[in-house]
Order: structure tokens, then sequence, then C-alpha cells
């Protein structure tokens, strides 16, 4: 990095800010940590959307299209709320691709090509059982460490909607999977 950029950087990467929100540094720390980790995940699922938006075919694009869309733009919200608990907690938040790629388990070798929908279908319900396998002892550290505004925002949006939109994926991977026999 170039000194000028050096002197640019309001707070490092990896550092808290001194906010006073009743929760010890220790505590502020560990949420960051794991909410920068869901926040990778949720950058990573709502690439995988939007890929898959793009290039979805075959007989059931139309609902697909539309699907891949809707849960792309509420993956996008839950990335703002993720990124502006960093935030208040005084944490620096992850923002650029490559804060995705060395963080994030989620799986990114999805070819460049397009893919059948069933192949989309799996990879995006592949990418929220990870979410949800990490968010929900996450949630459970956080409430355990009394940082109940982490564990509120893990539990009432990463973890419900993750839910719901595995659901939604399962049963179209189901109906796929029922149209091909």
């Amino acid at each position: 990095m170039s000194k000028a950029n050096t002197k640019q950087v309001l707070q490092d990467f990896g550092s808290l800010a001194d906010v006073r929100i009743g929760l010890s540094a220790e505590v502020r720390t560990h949420s960051v940590q794991a909410l920068n980790r869901l926040l990778a995940h949720t950058m990573a699922i709502r690439d995988a959307y939007k890929k898959a938006h793009w290039q979805v075919s075959g007989a059931t694009f139309h609902q697909l299209h539309l699907l891949f869309d809707q849960h792309y733009n509420e993956q996008v919200t839950i990335m703002d709320a993720i990124a502006e608990r960093v935030q208040t907690l005084g944490g620096v938040t992850f923002a650029l691709a490559q804060d995705v790629m060395e963080e994030s388990t989620i799986s990114r070798s999805a070819p460049r090509g397009r893919e059948t929908a069933a192949a989309q279908l799996s990879g995006l319900l592949d990418a929220h059982e990870t979410i949800l396998i990490e968010a929900r002892p996450l949630a459970r550290a956080a409430a355990d460490n009394g940082d109940d505004g982490t564990n509120d925002l893990i539990v009432s949006q990463v973890v419900r909607s993750n839910e719901l939109h595995s659901w939604f994926i399962g049963e179209h991977l189901a109906a796929q999977t029922q149209a091909a026999k």
C-alpha cells in the first residue's frame, strides 16, 4: 500500500472503534469476527444468486429467474444489516471480493458457463446449508456473551431468511428431479 493510501485509512481492519453500547471490547471483537464471516458467506451467496438469475434457462426459466432475483435482493438486505451491525460494534466490515474469497467456505467453483437449473439449485442449497450450519452456533455464542443485538440479527435475519430460501430452493430442486424421471 502506498504511503498516500495508508494516511487515508481511518480505522484498520481488525481494530475496534471506541463505541459506548454496553458491551466489552472482547465481546464486540468476537461478534465482529463472527459477523464478518457471515457477511462473507452472504456476499458469496448473493453473487451465486445473480449468476443463476442471469444464466437460468429451461422450462422453469420464468419462475426461477424471478425467484433468484428475489433471493438476491433479500441477501443484499441481509448483507446491509450485518455490515451495519459490525459498524455499530465498532468494527470494520469485509467489503471486497478478495475478502469473500479468503473468508467464505461457500463454493465459488461454479463454471463460467450456463449450468442446468438442477445444478444451480443444488449449489444454492449447499450454500444456504453452509450459512445455517455456521450461523446457529454464532447466534448462541452472541447470546451467551450478552450481545443480544447480534444474536437477534443472526436469528431473525440470517437464520430465518436462509431457512426460508433453502426451503424454496429445495422444493424447486425436488420438482426438477421429479420432472427428470
